[in-house]
């Protein structure tokens, strides 16, 4: 089994690095790994964000473990050469549509969430996120209006086979939780949204031991910080699933705490953190690699049918929370590294 490794800019190289030495601890037969230029460092050594050679071994891999992309460097680039660009690109030419963000309270850090401990310890929702529509990936550009003002436009839209497609995922995710699926729009005002969920309802009558419910973003995202512990299962478009996730994300402490995968119709996934480059702390030894590491777990169980190996790095990073283990994000003075240092240990005991 080949993984791709494409560490990227910014932090990416160190928490791939981090995620690296977990699984080489594994010992694990028949995986080897590949690594590959992307991002703002694809760009200045190649001059493109996702050269050919990258995208022929994310084509090849059995899964592709993701760093991070964003260089300030590049931030004066036509948008199409931006390093952004290469995640975008890399999700759309492999078909990468369904995301999936897990957002769980570790108890050992349930006083570093901004929530209170009795309302943080309640989360332990999925959120399942379009990747290949919406605002994204729709028609954009720079326009004059008719009285000479700069206009900027995004087109958002989905057709109902993307909606289908997604929502099938979603179901099937909460079919293996709970059973509880929340679909997220804007019904009330967005006809993009009320597509949505016209197909999301029509979907649902085929997984009738799910339950379906329907709410508008702007609640969603007072609801989650209110009672995080009504949801199960959240699907939404692109843009909205982008947003709600980085909330999650601080509900449960730290930005460098959640994972993510992007996989296609037959399993294959990018496994990254959620988290960005964060350049201003680069090459310092502060980012918190949990995030990488946990993503490399889920890239075991999704994408390379190891299980078992996946549930001992997650013992292990939760062996290691309980120990004490923190970075800065975390209220910690732990290094990049000595993080990656305390999970080797635990997965060793």
């Amino acid at each position: 089994m080949l993984v791709a490794v494409l560490p990227g800019d910014g932090i990416g190289p160190e928490v791939t690095a981090q995620a690296l030495r977990v699984l080489d601890a594994l010992a694990l037969p028949d995986l080897t790994f590949e690594e590959g230029l992307v991002g703002g460092a694809a760009y200045h050594a190649k001059g493109h964000p996702l050269p050919p050679e990258t995208l022929d071994l994310a084509r090849r891999a059995d899964a592709i473990l993701f760093g991070a992309v964003g260089d300030p460097t590049c931030d004066n680039l036509e948008r199409a050469l931006r390093p952004e660009q290469a995640i975008l690109g890399l999700r759309k030419e492999l078909t990468l549509f369904s995301n999936l963000r897990p957002a769980k309270m570790f108890p050992e850090l349930a006083e570093d969430s901004t929530l209170r401990r009795e309302i943080a310890e309640q989360i332990d929702l999925l959120i399942v996120r379009e990747l290949n529509g919406d605002v994204y990936f729709g028609e954009k550009g720079m326009r004059q209006t008719a009285d000479g003002l700069r206009e900027g436009y995004d087109i958002m839209s989905y057709n109902e086979a993307e909606v289908r497609r997604i929502a099938h995922s979603a179901f099937k995710a909460a079919q293996a939780r709970r059973g509880l699926l929340c679909s997220v729009d804007k019904a009330n005002v967005l006809e993009t949204s009320q597509l949505w969920r016209d197909v999301v309802t029509e979907v649902s009558k085929e997984y009738p031991g799910i339950t379906l419910s329907h709410m508008y973003v702007d609640n969603a995202a007072m609801q989650l910080v209110r009672n995080p512990g009504q949801f199960d299962v959240i699907v939404t478009g692109n843009l909205f699933g982008d947003i709600l996730s980085d909330q999650a994300s601080m509900c449960v402490g730290s930005i460098g705490m959640l994972a993510s995968a992007s996989l296609d119709v037959n399993g294959k996934g990018l496994y990254e953190p959620i988290h960005g480059s964060a350049p201003d702390i680069a090459g310092q030894g502060k980012a918190n690699p949990l995030a990488t590491i946990l993503s490399a777990a889920m890239m075991l169980r999704f994408s390379l049918g190891q299980a078992e190996a996946a549930d001992r790095i997650e013992a292990a990073v939760a062996k290691a929370l309980a120990g004490g283990a923190r970075t800065a994000d975390l209220g910690g003075v732990m290094s990049t590294s000595a993080m990656g240092d305390a999970v080797l240990a635990a997965l060793a005991a």
